[in-house]
Parts: C-alpha cells; sequence; structure tokens
C-alpha cells in the first residue's frame, strides 16, 4: 500500500470519529518518535494536544511552532497535524 494512502486514511479515519481515549500517534503527523517526545512531554494522548491546539485558538503557526518545540516535527507533520485538528473541530465542534 504507497505511504501516501496509509496517510490519507489516518487522516480519514481520525476525523470520522470521537477523539476519546486514542493516543497522540493516531493523529496525522504524529509517529512513534513524536509520539514518544510527546508523551515524554505530557501530552500522550489525542485529547491533551486537541487542547493545545484550542489554547493557541486553532492559530496554525502558534500551533506548529509549539509541535516543533516539543517534539521536532517538521513543518509537514505539524501541518497534518493542524489540518486533521482543524476539520475534526468543524465537524465535532
Amino acid at each position: 500500500m504507497p505511504r501516501f494512502y496509509e496517510k490519507y486514511m489516518k487522516h480519514k479515519i481520525f476525523i470520522s470519529e470521537p477523539i476519546r481515549d486514542k493516543p497522540a500517534t493516531e493523529l496525522p503527523g504524529i509517529g512513534d518518535t513524536a509520539g514518544s517526545k510527546l508523551t515524554a512531554a505530557g501530552f500522550e494522548k489525542a485529547s491533551t494536544i486537541l487542547g493545545q491546539f484550542l489554547l493557541f485558538k486553532m492559530d496554525k503557526e502558534l500551533f506548529c511552532d509549539w509541535m516543533f518545540l516539543t517534539c521536532e516535527a517538521n513543518s509537514k507533520q505539524c501541518e497534518d497535524c493542524w489540518e486533521c485538528l482543524r476539520k475534526w473541530c468543524n465537524i465535532f465542534l
């Protein structure tokens, strides 16, 4: 299966259901490495990442800067995560 398709499906699945108790690694853009760093910083759940996203008032630049500082995510990872959370909020909030 092509990598692009896997990323697309991760995004599609995430925005189709409530966050509940999902680990941070279920968010697009967050793999095992970034997930480990987020967990070490106290952000092991997708809901806590959503909390930061909302704290930053959905601002892409602030959120991406936070992700870079917290888990050394690159710009593509940050944008994938931000976009997914934005779409999730449009559906569920």
